[in-house]
């Protein structure tokens, strides 16, 4: 089927969160994220009884079975596909899929980690086995995984484009400015230039503050066909389009170049021709934020800049609160949380603007957002379009 039929089909209902920032002593990535279900299944003005599928990951086998179990759940279909942080909109299309083949018609997608009450920021879904790939050719060279590789890709957009420490400091500000606003983040004292330079180098060019958060989270979605979605409780946030691919596995050492390779720039093409917009009518910008280059990074391959041209384009406070470019408004991972994987609280956050529900630091007449997250180290690209319902 040509994905373009299914723009607006099908409709995001309900939405929760549980344990963000710091979980409590005897939380599990488990309970946490069903109580983020339980949030997100009467946020739709729904049952639990109208569950039939389940889309669930943590760190663990058969994350699926267990929230399922742990519910009481009988669900018709389920999927504990894992391919890192942007898992949670792989999932929306897989639901898709699902729905359209007949297989289920209500689907709730969950995530939940606890990696700071763990104190542990491994448990990201990867496999930390010696035999592994990453386990021979990365891991006894000592690489910071995946920090390393993310600064590597800062160095090069640095040597080719002269990016300066100040232009990824900028991007750590505006992250800054939205958490002020946002009272459920994590981070939420003043920043400054100066801060932030004096930030420690953890990979070079890499800083402290310039590298996502350590936190809880979980979080849950429920979605279901539009013309369900328009009797149910909250306005429902329509999938426009979405589009992804995959090209490596773990580690990026087969792709070609890895600033410019030309992928999310047509991930992001096609997700926009699958919505039927352009740049132009989109309001608000969410780009997974696990160090600030990928934000640099992510606006000259989503083309809201020309390539070298995202130092600049950020610069003056652009992408904070007031600037005229609206991004990564929950304050991203950078300042709001991080707990894992980002992929449920931006599509959490996108949900939130687009229903008119995110008080101080909501965007005026918001009526179409664009997600991007990836996976793995530059291996999952994922571009979704979200819209309210005319």
């Amino acid at each position: 089927m040509d994905p373009k039929v299914l723009r607006g089909r099908y409709a995001i209902a309900g939405v929760g969160e549980a344990g963000m920032g710091k979980a409590q002593a005897g939380d599990t990535a488990l309970s946490l994220q069903c109580e983020a279900a339980r949030l997100a299944i009467l946020d739709a003005g729904l049952k639990p009884t109208d569950i039939d599928a389940v889309f669930a990951h943590w760190d663990d086998r058969a994350a699926g079975l267990l929230v399922t179990e742990y519910m009481g759940l009988e669900p018709r279909y389920v999927d504990s596909t894992v391919v890192g942080g942007q898992s949670n909109m792989t999932h929306i299309a897989h639901a898709i899929a699902a729905m359209e083949a007949g297989l289920c018609d209500v689907a709730m997608i969950t995530y939940g980690s606890t990696q700071r009450l763990d104190r542990s920021r491994s448990r990201g879904g990867q496999a930390q086995d010696a035999r592994m790939p990453s386990g021979q050719f990365v891991a006894p060279y000592g690489m910071l995984s995946p920090i390393g590789f993310y600064a590597m890709q800062a160095r090069l957009h640095m040597d080719r484009y002269g990016t300066r420490a100040e232009d990824l400091g900028e991007v750590a500000l505006a992250a800054r400015r939205w958490a002020q606003l946002n009272p459920n983040a994590v981070a939420r004292s003043p920043l400054t230039m100066a801060d932030y330079l004096a930030s420690p180098l953890l990979a070079d060019p890499l800083r402290k503050l310039d590298i996502c958060q350590v936190t809880d989270s979980a979080g849950a979605m429920v979605l279901v066909r539009t013309e369900r979605a328009n009797d149910l409780r909250r306005p429902p946030i329509l999938v426009q389009g979405f589009a992804e691919r995959y090209i490596q596995h773990a580690t990026p050492f087969g792709t070609g170049d890895w600033i410019d390779n030309g992928v999310l720039a047509d991930m992001g093409q096609l997700a926009l021709e699958r919505a039927d917009l352009t740049r132009s009518e989109i309001n608000i910008v969410q780009i997974y934020d696990a160090v600030t280059s990928n934000v640099l990074i992510g606006l000259e391959e989503l083309g809201f800049c020309k390539r070298g041209e995202s130092a600049a384009f950020v610069r003056d406070g652009r992408i904070a609160p007031g600037g005229g470019f609206p991004m990564n408004t929950s304050g991203g991972g950078l300042s709001f949380n991080h707990g894992g994987m980002f992929g449920m609280p931006l599509m959490i956050e996108s949900v939130r603007q687009l229903r008119g529900d995110c008080g101080e630091r909501q965007v005026p007449g918001a009526r179409n957002c664009l997600v991007q997250a990836g996976g793995l180290v530059m291996s999952a690209y994922m571009v979704m379009v979200l819209g309210k319902a005319v």
